[in-house]
């Protein structure tokens, strides 16, 4: 599965598969879809102006997927750790297109420097990135409960981590 960096005109795609999420999932806790523009505006804080990378997934022409990581918390003594995110298309799941482009994003903050990758996921029912995110090397470290109310019912967030690089200075 071919992975590159993401692009401004990869937005639609992006926004259009988050969308899909936003509505009828449950990794999000946003209850309404950002625009393309404010799609935009995140890839370009993160990206361009964090320096993180961002990634999509092609299936010949056709973005199927994206993940990236981004800063896990402004205060600088953060500034070794990172929060990743990877989402799918519905039509794309299941064919080792989140693996693909995890891979690479953990790879990219390795080479960033970047010590401690974290997950922080939506819904602990939400088995598939669990399971992805463990095959990965992350490891659970925790689980808020009753954080989120979506579609009718509260949800926790799993928490797990996956060292990148030693974090010697």
């Amino acid at each position: 599965m071919p992975v590159r960096a993401c692009t401004l005109a990869d937005m639609p795609a992006v926004q259009a598969i988050y969308a899909q999420h936003v509505l009828h999932g449950t990794a999000s806790f946003e209850l309404e879809p950002p625009s393309p523009a404010e799609m935009a505006e995140r890839f370009r804080h993160i990206a361009i102006d964090g320096h993180y990378p961002f990634l999509v997934a092609e299936d010949g022409a056709r973005v199927v997927g994206f993940a990236y990581a981004s800063e896990f918390r402004a205060r600088p003594a953060y500034r070794f750790t990172c929060e990743n995110s990877v989402y799918i298309a519905p039509h794309a799941q299941r064919r080792g297109i989140g693996s693909a482009l995890m891979r690479a994003v953990i790879t990219q903050c390795g080479a960033l420097g970047l010590v401690e990758m974290l997950a922080v996921i939506g819904d602990a029912e939400n088995h598939g990135s669990i399971g992805l995110h463990r095959s990965l090397g992350f490891v659970h470290v925790g689980t808020f409960r009753r954080v989120g109310y979506k579609f009718g019912r509260w949800l926790d967030v799993v928490l797990m981590q996956r060292t990148l690089r030693s974090g010697e200075a």
